[in-house]
C-alpha cells in the first residue's frame, strides 16, 4: 500500500542552520536591550515551564540553541504529555545570550507543541480504527520539516514532504491534462517508478482511476454516505485492499469519529499545521 516517508527525527545540523537563520532575523545587529542593560559577564539560570496541558515537541530546539559554554538540561521527551507547571528544561550560562535567544526558542517550541497537542487529539480518536491522521503541505514557509516532525511526535503521520517526493493528481492537473487517463499515462512515462495518488470527487472519477490502476485515492470533500460507497467500490476492484484510501476536506474533531468508521486508511487534516494554537510555555530567570 502507498506510504510516505515519516519524519520522526530532526537532524542536528539542519536544526542549527535553521536556528542561526531565525536568530539573525530577530537580532541582525545584536540585542540592544540586553547589551544596554546587562553586563557581558553576568550569568543566569533560566527555567522553561509549561503553563497548560500539552503534548511537548521541541527537544532538538532546546538542545541545539546554545553552545558548549552553556549547561542545558531537558527533563521531558518529545511526545510526552505535560500538565500546567511541568518543568521542561533548565539553561545556565550568559544572561545576555539567553535573553537574546529566548523569543526564538519559545516561538518554536510553543508552535511545535501546539501542533503535537492538536495531532494527538485527532490520533487518539482514529487509532482504535487503524486510521492514520495525516498532515498536509499547508505548513508555515521555512518550518515545514519542524511542523511535520511535530505531527509525528503527536501521534500523527506525514503525507508527502514536498512536490518532489510524491505524486498527487488533483482537479487542476486533470483539467490541464484533459482527463484522468491522460494525466496518469503521462506520469507513468515520465516517472515510472513512482506511485500515484488521485484526488477524486465522484464515482466516475474513481472508476477511471481504477482503470488506470492508481495506487491511492484521496476522497475530496465527500460526506459519510459517499465515502462509504466509494470505499466499497474501490475495495471490490482487483487488489482493492492494497489501494490507499484517504479522506480530506473539512474533517474536524467533531466529525472525525464518523469518518474513521467508513473503512478508509487515512484522513489528511490541514488544520494540524495551519490552525493549531501555540502551546503556553514560558521561560523565567531564577532569582539570584
Amino acid at each position: 500500500m502507498l506510504e510516505y516517508p515519516q519524519y520522526i527525527s530532526l537532524p542536528a545540523e539542519y536544526v542549527k542552520n535553521k536556528l542561526a537563520e531565525f536568530l539573525a532575523e530577530d537580532a541582525p545587529n545584536g540585542d540592544v536591550t540586553a547589551i544596554g542593560t546587562i553586563d557581558e559577564n553576568i550569568s543566569a539560570v533560566a527555567l522553561i515551564e509549561s503553563q497548560d496541558e500539552l503534548v511537548f515537541a521541541g527537544v532538538p530546539i532546546i538542545e541545539n540553541m546554545f553552545n558548549d559554554d552553556f549547561s542545558v538540561e531537558v527533563f521531558v521527551e518529545d511526545g510526552e504529555k505535560l500538565t500546567n507547571g511541568s518543568l521542561i528544561g533548565k539553561i545556565s550560562g550568559n544572561a545576555r545570550e539567553i535573553l537574546t535567544k529566548e523569543r526564538v526558542l519559545l516561538n518554536l517550541i510553543q508552535r511545535l507543541s501546539g501542533i503535537a497537542t492538536l495531532a494527538s487529539k485527532y490520533a487518539e480518536i482514529a487509532k482504535p480504527y487503524n486510521v492514520r491522521i495525516l498532515d498536509t503541505r499547508k505548513t508555515t514557509p521555512g518550518l515545514r520539516l519542524f511542523e511535520k516532525y511535530a505531527v509525528a511526535v503527536g501521534g500523527g503521520f506525514n503525507h508527502r514532504l514536498d512536490l518532489s517526493s510524491g505524486i498527487l493528481i488533483k482537479d487542476n492537473h486533470i483539467q490541464a491534462a484533459g482527463s484522468i487517463t491522460n494525466a496518469v499515462n503521462r506520469i507513468r512515462k515520465i516517472y515510472p517508478e513512482m506511485q500515484i495518488e488521485l484526488e477524486v470527487e465522484n464515482e466516475a472519477h474513481i472508476i477511471e482511476g481504477l482503470e488506470c490502476r492508481v495506487e491511492g485515492f484521496l476522497l475530496d470533500n465527500m460526506n459519510i454516505e459517499n465515502t462509504v460507497k466509494s470505499v466499497e467500490l474501490i475495495r471490490k476492484a482487483p487488489k482493492g485492499n492494497d489501494i490507499l484510501i484517504e479522506s480530506s476536506g473539512g474533517i474536524t474533531l467533531a466529525t472525525l469519529s464518523d469518518y474513521v468508521k467508513t473503512g478508509i486508511n487515512a484522513i489528511s487534516i490541514g488544520a494540524l499545521t495551519h490552525s493549531a494554537k501555540s502551546a503556553n510555555i514560558h521561560l523565567e530567570f531564577l532569582q539570584s
